[in-house]
């Protein structure tokens, strides 16, 4: 394989794990998405909780007050010390051959040095709402707001972390529609690059 590393960003319900753990299944290499949050909390003191509500995703008013509070006083926020710990884990999961899953790693991993395979996972708003409607913790919701409000924080963790935008092209090796591709295509289009 070319790359030992290989990173995943990705919209909200736009099929970012199950790629990555088929791709993982097909290149015979661990992946990490969820399973993070346990490093990231034995990393940084924060409960899992915590890293599942404030690990990915952070609101603009939540990027404004970080901002401000940072600059006034001897401050650091839990959104800054849960970033360091994931990137620490991010660090050492990249030791060995392995698909990250978000959390900044395609920059933490450029930023350090470590060559890496990025890509970016996106579909349209019809095709994510259908897999949203498909994901058990999502009963109930009004799946449309949900998918612009985890986006939005999305990008605004990343453009936090990363002073770049997620999503845009020249951050990433290569880009797939996951709708207009289908899921089995994207993890034989990535296969066939990667090997």
């Amino acid at each position: 394989m070319g790359y030992k590393v290989i990173t995943i960003s990705r919209e909200y319900a736009a099929y970012g794990r199950t790629i990555a753990r088929k791709l993982s299944e097909r290149l015979g290499i661990e992946f990490y998405d969820k399973d993070f949050v346990k490093e990231t909390a034995i990393e940084s003191g924060y409960t899992e909780e915590e890293i599942y509500k404030e690990g990915e995703e952070i609101s603009a008013f939540g990027s404004v007050m970080n901002s401000i509070l940072n600059n006034a006083a001897p401050y650091t926020s839990s959104y800054d010390e849960i970033f360091k710990a994931e990137k620490k884990v991010i660090l050492r999961l990249a030791e060995k051959p392995c698909i990250i899953v978000g959390r900044c790693a395609d920059h933490v991993l450029h930023e350090a040095g470590i060559d890496c395979f990025s890509v970016f996972l996106y579909a349209d708003k019809a095709f994510r709402l259908k897999r949203a409607e498909e994901i058990s913790e999502n009963m109930g919701k009004d799946l449309d707001k949900l998918i612009d409000k985890v986006d939005n924080k999305r990008k605004t963790y990343y453009k936090q972390y990363t002073g770049h935008e997620l999503g845009d092209y020249k951050n990433y090796n290569i880009c797939l529609d996951t709708g207009k591709i289908g899921i089995d295509k994207c993890v034989d289009i990535l296969v066939d690059i990667l090997k």
